[in-house]
């Protein structure tokens, strides 16, 4: 019998090995744990600490979410006491105790933001490390798999002749075919583990993204709470310096101060996509949109106010740079061509990526991504007459907003976040600090709800009275 050279031999050993190392990562009962097989010590070191963490940080964040819902409770009732203020008149000792209230509840919104941004950094830290985890999983299946391609490889070169005559036994030649096609098959598994930790990876890079914007946009918050606070305390101060505590003089400075019917409606108005108009003519539209949608046009001033822009990357990009090139980019071109607008000239800019990678791709006055403009479309189109309606047209975009906002305070998320909370505050009140805050930060809404939400809707209170002054004139 042909007696098989040794390096004949070293293959059909690497083969067995291969297989054997490869049901052990694969089989039943072994699933990832099994990987240390090819990860480094400090790899496993570090596994083993971050096994050892999971009950002291969620302990942390338990006290951190007891304390922040403590503030936030402060921060109601403290909201309940201006409205209630509000409601008995405007005299000097309600103006003094609603400023009194407005500076307790910003100094418990500059504690809460504080807490909530360590509660974002304890998030950011614990993605970081699942991403870490996951990149480690993958770099581990790739080695497995270069392993196993080189054996098939070798295997591949030898005959079914040459393994046969390799082998002494007719049974060790059965054995070294059926490693062999164990180990093709668990080349597949490989690959499909790595194609769904890629998958895995991409969704905890898009969370960490998430989670470094929420942070930027909470600095920024903190930066303005602490501006509104010495503004109210100056407020306070002049009042009282004005007035020297008497009702008569008080009376005055209202009729002085309070605004005319012409100057509400020649105040510029500046848009949350850019450009202004006059209040005037943002009225105008958002009366369209308002009765369309039965939304009142003063929330939708309030959401379309480049004031309530807080920590958007609205900007001026290009399409190439910006927008997410698959959900997207194939909306945003046959609607550029349907308009008439060069896709590489300015009039198609768009919002700009954030710093941390996470798309942009916002259009015109309300900031829609193409795939949510394309969903609302008909409608606009319905009330407007425009088809297609054009992103950057003003009175497509206060409908479009109108629509989304509509949706939104009928959504069951908001319905049941106002009916949960309306012993606190009115019905309406929190649906439109639900809607608000979800249009500003969709899924993550709840986040935003003190923070963005609830600015917006007093924002619209104020635009409000303006409206009053206007129909009243």
């Amino acid at each position: 019998m042909h007696t098989p050279p040794p390096r004949k031999a070293v293959r059909c050993g690497t083969v067995v090995f291969v297989a054997a190392a490869f049901f052990f990562i694969f089989s039943p009962g072994t699933g990832v744990h099994a990987e240390a097989t090819f990860a480094s010590s400090s790899a496993s070191s570090t596994v083993r600490t971050a096994s050892s963490t999971p009950q002291n940080t969620a302990a942390e964040r338990s006290a951190l979410e007891q304390q922040l819902a403590a503030l936030e409770r402060q921060i109601e009732e403290n909201q309940q006491k201006i409205n209630q203020y509000q409601k008995q008149g405007n005299t000097l000792g309600n103006e003094i105790a609603t400023l009194n209230a407005r500076i307790n509840k910003l100094n418990l919104q500059i504690k809460a933001v504080n807490l909530q941004l360590r509660q974002l950094n304890d998030q950011i830290g614990t993605t970081q490390g699942q991403i870490n985890q996951t990149e480690s999983q993958i770099n581990d299946h790739k080695t497995a798999l270069a392993v196993a391609l080189q054996a098939l490889y070798e295997a591949d070169k030898e005959s079914t002749l040459e393994i046969l005559l390799a082998n002494n036994r007719l049974s060790d030649f059965f054995g070294n075919l059926n490693d062999v096609t164990l180990v093709q098959s668990n080349v597949r598994i490989a690959l499909d583990e790595i194609v769904k930790l890629r998958g895995q990876l991409l969704e905890q890079k898009q969370q960490l993204s998430n989670e470094k914007s929420d942070t930027e946009n909470f600095m920024a918050i903190q930066q303005a709470q602490q501006w509104n606070l010495k503004a109210v305390q100056s407020q306070k101060s002049t009042i009282l310096a004005q007035t020297r505590g008497q009702e008569a003089v008080y009376q005055k400075l209202l009729i002085k101060n309070r605004a005319t019917a012409a100057q509400i409606r020649n105040r510029i108005f500046e848009l949350l996509g850019g450009g202004e108009l006059t209040f005037q003519k943002a009225y105008d539209y958002a009366k369209l949109a308002e009765g369309a949608t039965g939304v009142r046009a003063a929330l939708i001033l309030a959401i379309l106010d480049r004031e309530s822009a807080l920590g958007k990357n609205v900007g001026k990009c290009s399409y190439k740079t910006a927008m997410n090139p698959t959900r997207d980019v194939p909306l945003f071109l046959p609607l550029l061509q349907k308009l008439g607008i060069d896709p590489n000239s300015q009039a198609a800019y768009v919002s700009c990526p954030n710093s941390d990678g996470a798309y942009g791709g916002a259009m015109g006055p309300a900031q829609f991504i193409p795939s949510t403009w394309n969903l609302y479309s008909a409608a606009i189109s319905k009330v407007t007459g425009n088809n297609p309606p054009n992103p950057w047209n003003n009175s497509d975009a206060f409908v479009a907003t109108g629509i989304y906002i509509s949706d939104l305070l009928n959504s069951s998320s908001c319905k049941s976040y106002a009916s949960a909370n309306q012993n606190i505050a009115p019905y309406q009140t929190l649906l439109e600090r639900c809607a608000a805050a979800q249009y500003y930060a969709g899924s993550r809404w709840y986040t935003y709800r003190f923070w963005y939400g609830q600015p917006v809707v007093n924002r619209a209170n104020q635009f409000q009275q303006d409206i009053n002054t206007l129909n009243a004139n």
